[in-house]
């Protein structure tokens, strides 16, 4: 097993920091490996906001009221970005449509591969983060608070600081439940509910809900309308 392997597998969230500045060399090496990723046809789709300052940050956790944005010492914003491939349609004078799916899928994934690589950088060099996308239940104040223009949106942002909290790697789903040969496979709810019991047993007496429950609140009901406003308003859905 590589040294990067056996880091990959160590992950785990990390929602309480030491308050330990992080080193502006060092920040901008973590910012330089996420933006090392691949990108679909190197459009390289998004942009990172960092944030700093406590009264940005404390703006942004009056939106998304989440404490590991106000406890960690830096908070990259990954935005979705078709801003700048409008400015290439304005330099050849042609039309420029960024509406739909396709688009939207190619800015987020640009945006979540950058984003991985930032905290594999982060976690490589003995910091730890969270992924924080509550921020999209608030796209529109978000949108506002960090002058995003047309053809942007709010994705994720990841809060990052030196761990301040230690345990175990939580456990994912078995391997034959996730992974296929040749075709995909469809299984029965017992993988559900298998999975159920090993998230029951890993969380103990901090378990408020299964898994199962946790998916049926995210899935079982209308999504939310604030990413949905916030893209027809910048002209890409």
């Amino acid at each position: 097993m590589t040294d990067m392997i056996d880091l990959m597998l160590k992950h785990t969230s990390v929602r309480r920091f030491t308050n330990r500045p992080i080193a502006a060399d060092e920040l901008d090496q973590i910012i330089e490996a996420g933006r090392a990723a691949s990108s679909w046809k190197n459009f390289q789709s998004y942009s990172i906001i960092v944030v700093t300052s406590a009264e940005k940050k404390e703006e942004l956790y009056q939106l998304t009221p989440q404490p590991a944005i106000l406890q960690a010492q830096a908070i990259l914003l990954f935005v979705g970005d078709l801003n700048r491939a409008s400015k290439a349609a304005d330099l050849h004078q042609t039309a420029f449509d960024a509406r739909g799916s396709e688009n939207l899928l190619i800015s987020s994934v640009d945006a979540s591969l950058a984003g991985q690589n930032c905290l594999l950088a982060a976690e490589s060099m003995g910091y730890g983060g969270v992924f924080i996308g509550m921020i999209r239940h608030k796209a529109m104040d978000v949108a506002t608070c960090f002058n995003l223009p047309e053809y942007t949106y709010p994705i994720f942002c990841i809060a990052l600081e030196e761990p301040a909290q230690e345990h175990p790697v939580k456990p994912r789903l078995p391997k034959e439940a996730v992974v296929f040969d040749e075709v995909y496979k469809e299984q029965d709810s017992s993988v559900v509910l298998a999975y159920d019991e090993v998230q029951r047993i890993y969380a103990g007496d901090r378990q408020t809900e299964t898994w199962s429950e946790r998916l049926i609140s995210q899935f079982g009901q209308a999504e939310q309308k604030e990413t949905e406003k916030l893209l027809k308003k910048h002209k890409l859905l």
